[in-house]
């Protein structure tokens, strides 16, 4: 067996210990956040938040599913909405990452540029609500929570760079069997980048699973309502129940749980989007095959 010398032996167990800890503060807070949820409100105030719950208590997630046909419809809205805004913003991101990467595209520079611009300044919130709004007539529509998040630069940037590092004679002999662009990019160029891809749609499924402001904008029917929206609006409703019982109104609304409903809505609202990671996480380390073609 091969010795190990003590310089690595110590270098290894320092480098496993500090990869435990930083693991081990990462997943305290989610504890925290699941202990919390099941724990009585009354035991928050008097013990504060604890690894174990000291009284244990379902009262936030009974509050939470009073109405489980509500909750599984803004769970399918949700879920709609993160699948096909994925699907879709990931597919244009990759074919305008593969355009610009190519350098017998003469424009590419000035539509980087143009890309690069918008990062800098934009029209504000008004001029961009009454485009949604007003000229494309997309209140109370899927669409309105969809096509807000379909382009992000800096992801577009990221895909670029990743495609310019496959090798170019690949392209070049599939065109010389005939290929076009589009069959180089479908056939050859996305099984390259599935790493880009997993971590960019990863990013992307999260911003419309987290996203509520659009739908807060533009969203007036309730059964169109995406989970967190759905979720911010049960919050408010309590909050502003708490308050009216604090100005003169019974004390079983006091007793409400508030806090430990936030703590629910969390899990709640994270809980199947963490799914994905152990699906995904693969991606994150994986690179790509430079040498694919022989030299």
């Amino acid at each position: 067996m091969k010795k190990i010398q003590p310089d690595n032996l110590l270098f290894s167990i320092i480098g496993y210990l500090m990869i435990i800890s930083v693991a081990i503060l990462c997943v305290l807070p989610f504890i925290l956040v699941v202990s919390g949820s099941f724990t009585e409100e009354s035991a928050i105030y008097q013990y504060g938040y604890t690894l174990i719950p000291k009284v244990f208590s379902l009262e936030a997630y009974k509050l939470v599913f009073k109405s489980p046909d509500s909750i599984l419809r803004a769970y399918g809205v949700t879920a709609f909405v993160t699948v096909v805004g994925t699907a879709i913003g990931l597919f244009l991101t990759a074919l305008t990452g593969f355009v610009l990467s190519r350098k017998d595209f003469r424009s590419r520079n000035f539509f980087s540029f143009y890309f690069y611009f918008t990062t800098l300044f934009s029209g504000g919130l008004v001029p961009w609500y009454i485009l949604i709004y007003k000229y494309l007539n997309l209140k109370n529509n899927y669409l309105a929570m969809i096509l807000p998040l379909l382009f992000n630069v800096f992801y577009i940037i990221i895909m670029r760079s990743f495609i310019q590092e496959i090798p170019e004679a690949l392209s070049e002999s599939a065109k010389i069997d005939g290929a076009s662009e589009f069959t180089i990019f479908m056939k050859i160029i996305l099984p390259l980048t599935k790493p880009a891809l997993a971590t960019i749609g990863l990013f992307i499924a999260l911003r419309y699973w987290n996203d509520w402001y659009n739908a807060m904008l533009f969203i007036q029917s309730e059964t169109r309502y995406p989970l967190q929206f759905f979720l911010y609006r049960l919050l408010s409703s309590l909050q502003f129940a708490k308050q009216a019982a604090s100005m003169g109104a019974t004390s079983v609304i006091i007793q409400l749980p508030s806090e430990s409903f936030k703590l629910a809505m969390t899990v709640v609202a994270t809980g199947p989007i963490i799914f994905l990671y152990p699906f995904l996480q693969k991606y994150f380390v994986k690179g790509i095959t430079i040498g694919a073609v022989k030299g």
